[in-house]
């Protein structure tokens, strides 16, 4: 068998120099040190423990080893980053300085019930310990992204808020002027029907007059039925009026409504997802990175 340079290794050792046994339900690799001339164990937690990880717990255990690899059976090295779970499940060979190891590993099928059981219960412990002490780091970090988000947004529509600030007193001042237009015309209209009633024609004359007016009135309050599909409600009115105004000073000033309303909605979830990371932080023991933010 040639190692990753073609060139053969001087000894090609048997499987039974190194062993692997389950014992609690993780794996123990028992091999010979080369320059100690003494078995090791190594306890691997395979699910995180990395290849690369056991290689250099071995060199540090025999200083002498100045070259230690892991090949599949087909001669192709396995990368320090393969987690041993992984690596276990196949035989391979492990290289320490010439010499080369063939490790068959027991097959899963083939452990114990209890064992099988040891091992899921382990990794269901190792899972719930590993949430247990980094749930709170990864929800403060969370936090801290969802405040800079939030920062962020805010310093976005600071200058919109302002200009639209500046728009809406602009369109609410107009259509305020044009209900008071409106009632001045109502006053003038209900006047001079009054002087000409009284004063120069007679109620015979100016009863077709009013007649036609509040035909004409009813037509009017018809087409704004027809263009709008509403009815002619005075403050439904005086709203459509207002974004009227709104809308075109807008374009003339180029203000982005879109843009406004889509930071305003990315600004509105936010928030909410930070109010909802939040709360089960309360319910836990008080952080004191939160504390200090509230």
């Amino acid at each position: 068998w040639r190692g990753r340079e073609g060139a053969p290794y001087s000894t090609l050792v048997p499987s039974d120099e190194i062993t692997i046994n389950y014992r609690h339900g993780l794996p123990v690799v028992t091999l010979m040190l080369p320059t100690r001339s003494e078995r090791c164990q190594f306890t691997v937690k395979p699910v995180v423990t990395t290849v690369g990880a056991f290689l250099r717990d071995v060199q540090r255990e025999d200083k002498g080893i100045e070259r230690a690899e892991v090949f599949a059976t087909d001669g192709s090295k396995v990368s320090d980053a393969t987690l041993m779970e992984v690596l276990l499940m196949n035989d391979f060979k492990l290289v320490i300085n010439n010499t080369a190891y063939s490790v068959s590993p027991p097959v899963k099928g083939k452990l114990s019930s209890e064992h099988a059981t040891e091992m899921e219960d382990i990794k269901s412990l190792v899972h719930r310990l590993f949430v247990a002490l980094h749930v709170e780091d990864h929800q403060i970090r969370k936090e801290r992204e969802l405040l800079q988000k939030v920062d962020h947004l805010k310093g976005e529509l600071l200058p919109l808020e302002q200009m639209k600030a500046r728009i809406m007193d602009s369109a609410d001042a107009k259509t305020s002027r044009l209900l008071w237009v409106g009632l001045a015309l109502m006053s003038a209209q209900g006047g001079a029907l009054a002087w000409l009633t009284w004063w120069v024609y007679s109620w015979d004359i100016m009863e077709p007059v009013t007649y036609f007016i509040t035909y004409g009135s009813a037509m009017a309050f018809y087409a704004y039925f027809v263009l709008t599909k509403q009815d002619y409600i005075y403050p439904h009115a005086k709203d459509r009026q207002f974004l009227h105004y709104f809308h075109r000073k807008s374009k003339k000033q180029h203000f982005n409504v879109e843009r406004y309303n889509k930071l305003k909605d990315d600004l509105a979830e936010a928030e909410e997802s930070l109010r909802r990371l939040r709360q089960p932080l309360h319910l836990r023991l008080p952080i004191q990175e939160i504390s200090d933010k509230d």
